[in-house]
């Protein structure tokens, strides 16, 4: 299996799924660390890629979505974005409302 299809695979296998440095636990970097409080804030239940341990997937990623930074948070495989994002989708409630959804 190549990279690409590996990462469109667990895109699609996975509800919500976060590519960060580090893991939830243990971010690398303070933007995966607000991304993920966001998440759990909400109460999320979510699975990871931690892109320092997969560096293949941390350089090929970023040209599959378009999207050149990290981290990145897909929901039912959709791009919803990096830590600004979530941060101000979380802040008006809108977090809130795509997680439920995803989770049922």
């Amino acid at each position: 299996m190549s990279i690409e299809d590996k990462i469109k695979e667990q895109i699609k296998d996975n509800a919500i799924l976060i590519y960060m440095k580090g893991s939830p636990y243990e971010p690398k970097c303070g933007f995966s660390a607000k991304t993920v409080q966001a998440l759990i804030d909400c109460g999320a239940e979510f699975s990871y890629v931690d892109i320092l341990e997969n560096q293949d997937i941390r350089q090929l990623l970023p040209t599959i979505s378009d999207w050149p930074t990290f981290p990145q948070l897909y929901i039912k495989g959709e791009l919803i974005g990096g830590c600004d994002i979530v941060t101000e989708m979380h802040e008006a409630g809108e977090l809130q409302s795509i997680i439920k959804e995803a989770a049922s």
